[in-house]
């Protein structure tokens, strides 16, 4: 499994680059009715995590539209993957794991090291930090755990953080969920940079929440 946060960014710049090619070729106006997005100057406008974000029709390179720079690369391969795969299925809201994806069970240990374990390092049992973070990004309230938030990372794909305190025998344990709907959307590989991608976004709210 190729995944940006293990050394193999070359790879995955190879991989980005032919579904790129791929996706050109395609209908845009089915791409838009699968994904979400809407058409613009031969392009797409699509909301990746609340941010409007245009794809060039061109060359498929996402900028965000509010600053104009390009988006950094775990989001351009994000939304190249979810371009070349994504059918239009819609959410379900039923949640499971990354070891419940195709193939996942093998690389679920390394996920949750760099996702799950992540959180847990630097939430603990603040609760109340997960929560304002979580909220800081838009989270939406689940009512799995002890706290539980999904955010939208793109139109047909919503990715969840919660939390399970600990007890005596058992240490607090974050996760990242997916809805099941995932797999018309993503493949495992990519499922991986979204979870990477939220699990920065809740820690760096963090550290902007201590530091205001």
């Amino acid at each position: 499994m190729s995944f940006a946060g293990d050394g193999q960014e070359s790879g995955l710049d190879r991989r980005v680059a032919n579904l790129r090619q791929e996706i050109l070729h395609r209908d845009k106006a089915a791409l838009a009715q699968r994904t979400g997005a809407v058409r613009d100057n031969g392009g797409f406008l699509l909301a990746v995590w609340n941010r409007c974000i245009a794809i060039n029709g061109q060359d498929f390179i996402a900028v965000d539209r509010e600053s104009g720079q390009s988006c950094d690369p775990l989001t351009q391969a994000m939304l190249a993957y979810y371009f070349y795969t994504s059918d239009g299925y819609p959410a379900g809201d039923e949640w499971i794991a990354f070891r419940d994806l195709p193939g996942g069970q093998f690389y679920s240990s390394a996920f949750q090291g760099y996702t799950g374990n992540k959180l847990a390092q630097v939430f603990g049992d603040d609760i109340a930090a997960f929560t304002s973070a979580a909220l800081s990004l838009d989270g939406r309230h689940l009512a799995i755990g002890d706290a539980a938030y999904s955010f939208q990372a793109v139109p047909r794909i919503p990715v969840a953080a919660v939390c399970w305190l600990g007890d005596e025998d058992f240490p607090t344990s974050y996760r990242i969920l997916f809805d099941r709907s995932i797999e018309h959307h993503l493949p495992t590989d990519a499922c991986a940079i979204l979870g990477s991608m939220l699990t920065t976004r809740l820690t760096k709210a963090m550290v902007s929440g201590v530091n205001s």
